[in-house]
């Protein structure tokens, strides 16, 4: 069965999906592109134009959270979802926090206006929404978050979906400098450091560090030259665009 994933390795939710592949041993082609530059052919497989897309024998999934769950179905060594049905709940709500609250605060406030504004659309940067987000959304995800998450270790021993989740929130949130306030969430912070160790996210992030900092239209030869598993032909050939796209 043959992988292609549809989406930039910079993505939160594009790395939650190539993290739950590693883990489980699967073999993937990727089409590293952003979603403000996705053809229409790329709209026609995904309507509200968001990433990352998994094919598969000419089948398209969407949605990471669904992405994920579909693999683990198909390949349920290693599981990613606690056994006991209390904590996959559990596990399942806090995938969910991060691909909402985290992802809002983090990734729509602050990534988005940092990065996506200026090198994806050569706009200014909304130094208020700025301001704002960390100084109310960025505090009070955290706050919640520091109640939940483990002192040692992962959150339900084995590393799940839900610790893959979190973390790859606050790995695209550093691109742009962001890091927690250990005096403050002094768990999140150790939280995040230990997952982002883990040799999956390591190995991940040496993609990423290739493609860091480069124009748009730069990244998919570069990672070429660094022999990515890209696949033969790319989604990525409209004119940047606003609308609804979600990385």
């Amino acid at each position: 069965m043959a992988f292609v994933v549809i989406g930039n390795y910079l993505s939160p939710f594009v790395r939650k999906v190539l993290a739950c592949m590693e883990l489980k041993g699967l073999g993937y082609e990727i089409d590293p592109i952003v979603p403000f530059v996705g053809n229409e052919a790329f709209e026609r497989l995904s309507p509200l134009r968001r990433i990352p897309l998994l094919i598969q024998d000419g089948r398209v999934f969407l949605d990471s959270s669904v992405i994920c769950q579909y693999l683990e179905d198909i390949h349920p060594a290693p599981s990613l979802y606690p056994a006991d049905p209390a904590d996959r709940a559990h596990a399942r709500w806090l995938e969910e926090y991060a691909d909402t609250a985290l992802a809002d605060a983090l990734i729509w406030r602050l990534f988005y206006q940092k990065a996506i504004r200026p090198y994806v659309f050569g706009e200014e940067r909304d130094e208020a929404v700025i301001g704002e987000t960390l100084e109310r959304h960025v505090p009070r995800t955290l706050d919640y978050l520091e109640t939940q998450l483990p002192a040692e270790g992962y959150l339900f021993g084995a590393l799940s979906i839900a610790d893959v989740a979190i973390a790859s929130m606050f790995r695209t949130a550093a691109f742009v400098r962001f890091t927690i306030d250990a005096a403050r969430w002094p768990r999140s912070a150790a939280f995040v450091e230990r997952v982002l160790a883990h040799e999956v996210f390591r190995r991940l992030a040496a993609w990423e560090d290739v493609m860091l900092r480069l124009p748009v239209s730069e990244q998919r030869a570069a990672l070429a030259a660094a022999a990515a598993p890209l696949t033969a032909g790319t989604f990525g050939t409209a004119p940047p665009r606003h609308g609804l796209p979600r990385m």
